[in-house]
């Protein structure tokens, strides 16, 4: 793959978070000394900028961030610098190229990319191909969007492929980001905190098929229109571009990917391979990551036996769908990654009669499609600060219960709930009103329904 050079001789970095310090430290074991900006200035902000002996621009106003723009060469965002934010209007204003850390990885490093982006499903599937890989005995990583940034990566030297988290927040700010295999999984609304629009946020996720080389795959979901309507105009644009495309399908059998007419069975482009029964979990979206995965990971070459090994053994992230356990014939689920409706009606049509735990931070996102899930859902309790709007959402197809803590909530959620129900946590809302983050307020719900529901 050739890359286009990025102009390095004055970097300006803009937020100083996690991927941002790994990026200044890539940087400065390089000679090349950039200028940091941080809107919120503290103590671990200072002493990393000490460490490293780069300039720190502390809350700058207009002007001083205007004078570190007409000096800077090149910007780097934080992934966590959202859309609104002047730098960009101004960096566009001047010429000034944006990159990501997932420009500077592939210009310093060319070993094979598998990148995945979609609305939902992308660490599940992420970390289904790295496992993939590594059973076929070929040494990955899991990056990108993970506890580990693409651009500190890349100085494990065992590495064989590096699997990219792709979130929209890079993608939208990457110069020339160009994966081996690309794979969308699926698009719904989301993250327009972060984006100015809705069309913005699906053109950042479109973006992993725009600078595709000759020998590239994109993995797609067949199943999701927009996704499609994407790769046909990526592929379409050059029908002489060589790239391969690798289809998958829970609903078509007639995809690269997909499931057998009886759909017991998963297919690939070679046939069978591995019956549903044989998976920990086989809901809707666990067959179409299960697919994905094995289309991702095969172009990266994972063996089928990798394939299968993974796939028999994987059960799951925590904090999405996580099974809890079964007390009085009710089963408990935790589905606290579920911060957006969409990814709520997916968890709730693997189950056939829901009590359903919704509310918290809203992202002003609608929840009308959460109607959508009558039935299976039959009650809900509400929490946090959306209360009001899930209760406005469900009062008139479902009992509603209000609640004004986890503790509370669970309470209503056990007395709702009659034999062969399911009670799910699928927030379809941030965490931030109660909690710090979507992971604290799993852990509680976990640790709650433990000790008040399994040893009552």
């Amino acid at each position: 793959m050739a890359h286009p050079e990025l102009d390095m001789s004055a970097p300006l970095i803009v937020g100083f978070g996690v991927t941002s310090r790994a990026v200044a430290r890539a940087l400065v074991a390089r000679g090349i000394v950039p200028v940091v900006v941080e809107d919120r200035p503290g103590d671990v902000h200072r002493q990393a900028a000490a460490e490293l002996g780069v300039e720190l621009i502390e809350a700058p106003d207009g002007d001083a961030l205007a004078a570190a723009l007409s000096a800077a060469s090149l910007l780097l965002p934080s992934p966590g610098v959202p859309d609104h934010h002047p730098v960009f209007q101004r960096a566009a204003a001047a010429q000034l190229t944006v990159a990501s850390e997932f420009d500077l990885a592939q210009m310093w490093d060319d070993r094979p990319v598998a990148a995945i982006t979609g609305t939902n499903g992308k660490t599940s599937v992420t970390m289904l191909v790295t496992e993939m890989l590594n059973n076929s005995g070929r040494p990955a990583q899991a990056v990108g969007n993970t506890d580990v940034p693409f651009v500190e990566s890349i100085e494990d030297t065992s590495t064989q492929v590096f699997v990219v988290e792709a979130s929209s927040f890079r993608l939208a700010h990457s110069a020339d980001f160009r994966p081996n295999v690309a794979a969308w999984l699926n698009f719904s609304p989301d993250h327009l905190d972060a984006h100015a629009t809705l069309e913005d946020y699906e053109a950042a996720k479109a973006s992993i098929w725009a600078n595709l080389d000759r020998d590239a795959t994109i993995v797609v979901n067949a199943d999701d229109p927009v996704v499609m309507g994407h790769a046909e105009r990526a592929v379409g644009a050059d029908p002489d571009a060589g790239v391969e495309v690798q289809t998958f399908s829970v609903l078509n059998s007639g995809s690269t990917w997909s499931l057998n007419a009886d759909g017991d069975v998963l297919v690939g482009p070679d046939g069978p391979f591995l019956a549903v029964s044989a998976l920990p979990r086989s809901q809707p979206h666990d067959l179409s990551n299960a697919l994905a995965a094995a289309a991702i990971a095969t172009a990266v070459g994972a063996t089928m036996e990798g394939i299968v090994e993974s796939l028999r053994n994987f059960a799951g992230l925590s904090h999405r769908l996580e099974y809890l356990g079964q007390w009085d014939d009710v089963s408990w689920y935790n589905d606290s990654k579920a911060t957006v409706p969409h990814a709520t009606v997916a968890a709730v049509g693997g189950f056939d009669s829901v009590v359903l735990i919704a509310g918290g931070k809203s992202k002003g996102l609608s929840f009308d499609p959460l109607r959508d899930t009558v039935p299976p859902v039959r009650a809900v309790v509400a929490i946090g600060d959306a209360a009001d709007e899930i209760d406005a959402t469900f009062s008139d197809l479902v009992p509603v219960a209000r609640a004004d803590s986890m503790h509370n909530a669970i309470h209503a959620a056990r007395t709702t709930a009659v034999a062969g129900d399911v009670v799910l946590l699928s927030p379809a809302c941030a965490s931030f009103d109660w909690y710090p983050n979507y992971v604290e307020r799993g852990l509680d719900f976990t640790t709650l329904v433990r000790a008040e529901v399994a040893h009552s």
